[in-house]
């Protein structure tokens, strides 16, 4: 069977790198992929990214299975293209890609159907925006409604850092916000206090099948200092989620999230992913939906799989989700992202990258923002790579991604030294 990953992250090349494993594929394109995917014997890159050229290129090739990888292809509406062509696709249609792309539906359907989260407001206009502000007082945070790369949301801890961001996302557009219909609209809402964790699962529209859970650290510098990012780092198991809490999220969250999708017309396929904030009591509260696979947790999440994805995936497309059991390595995997010289608001492209090491048992370096030119690995976007190990503790994966990431180098290359941080320190 040919399969397609739709993408160019470290999310996809982790996802194609795990599907090219299966001994039912037998080839692998990526779609329009990176330099760590141009240089993978067992996957093929597609210089494309139009919806309709994609299932343009799935029907001539016979391909058996896509997957998306981005939000933005979902909100373009590419499942809707392939299944009106009867071409098997995993991922939400545009309908229900709203729960990522629109924070203020997000928010809407949440208080409708009960789920637990936080506090809010959503403004158009930016002096409500700012009065609101005021009101509510600092610490607060400050969402984009619409695709920003992961980027789009502000957690300001005072009241100046507040109004700077309602004024990039209403005015300026500094984030680089892909706004909706209707323009530039804000989302306000309470600053939630505890530990951040995603919990990620697979749905087939009425079966759902939790997979690992994982921590990503959101801050671009160590003890989450910094602005916020697309992730710098990320680490499976999270043992913030307990089996007591892992059973909350399930009853309280996911199903009546599907659930909910469902009695609102827009059955949900494919990967959704809660991001929650778990306080000091157990309890989980949402603080985001994303409908697809997050970056950076996809590659320590594939590193623990043991299950054949391709087999998992066939399934989650067949509606036959209740009869899968995933299998997952029992040690820990973490992953250490780097970053371009100005990442996260100006990214500097173009700089060489040297010392990838070949993957091992243990340890693979998956690729992002990546580019080969002229036989030579460059950088071409804001996260570069995603360094990923396993060990037997979380201490000892991290010691293994950093052993390995100290090895890579390019100018202008940062990352954080602390994923990992709170795990270890319990």
């Amino acid at each position: 069977m040919k399969v397609l990953v739709i993408g160019s992250g470290g999310r996809e090349h982790a996802l194609a790198w795990k599907l090219a494993q299966s001994p039912k594929v037998q080839s692998v394109h990526v779609a329009p992929g990176n330099g760590g995917t141009a240089r993978d014997p067992h996957l093929h890159n597609v210089a494309i990214t139009d919806v309709k050229a994609l299932a343009d290129f799935a029907q001539a090739e016979k391909i058996g299975l896509t997957v998306v990888g981005p939000e933005v292809a979902l909100a373009a509406g590419v499942v809707d293209e392939f299944r009106a062509r009867g071409l098997r696709i995993f991922g939400p249609t545009k309908a229900a890609a709203e729960l990522e792309s629109s924070k203020a539906y997000a928010k809407d359907f949440m208080k409708r159907y009960g789920i637990p989260t936080a506090a809010y407001d959503t403004f158009t206009d930016a002096a409500a925006a700012h009065a609101y502000v005021d009101a509510q007082g600092a610490p607060i945070v400050i969402k984009a409604d619409g695709l920003a790369a992961g980027k789009g949301v502000v957690v300001a801890m005072t009241l100046a850092e507040a109004h700077e961001a309602v004024d990039w996302i209403l005015g300026s557009n500094k984030l680089g916000v892909q706004h909706n219909e209707g323009g530039a609209r804000v989302v306000i809402e309470q600053f939630l206090h505890g530990e951040e964790a995603s919990f990620i699962v697979l749905c087939d529209g009425k079966n759902v099948v939790s997979l690992a859970t994982s921590q990503d650290h959101k801050r671009l510098l160590d003890g989450d200092l910094g602005p916020n990012t697309g992730g710098m780092g990320a680490y499976s198991p999270a043992p913030v989620v307990t089996p007591n809490v892992h059973a909350k999220v399930m009853h309280e969250i996911i199903l009546p999230t599907v659930n909910g999708m469902a009695k609102d017309g827009r059955p949900f396929t494919g990967f959704l992913y809660a991001g929650l904030m778990i306080d000091e009591q157990g309890q989980p509260r949402t603080v985001e939906f994303n409908t697809r696979m997050g970056d950076p947790e996809t590659q320590p999440i594939m590193m623990r799989l043991k299950s054949d994805l391709f087999d998992v995936l066939m399934h989650a497309t067949d509606g036959t989700l209740d009869q899968v059991e995933l299998q997952w390595d029992r040690r820990v995997a973490l992953g250490v992202v780097l970053a371009a010289h100005g990442y996260p608001l100006t990214p500097r492209k173009g700089d060489a990258i040297t010392g990838i090491p070949a993957a091992t048992e243990d340890a693979c370096v998956f690729q992002a923002g990546t580019a080969e030119v002229d036989g030579q690995l460059q950088t071409s976007g804001g996260r570069v790579l995603c360094v990923t190990a396993l060990g037997e503790s979380v201490k000892l994966a991290q010691q293994r991604a950093y052993e390995v990431a100290q090895s890579i180098l390019f100018d202008g290359r940062q990352y954080r030294q602390d994923i990992g941080h709170r795990a270890v320190r319990r």
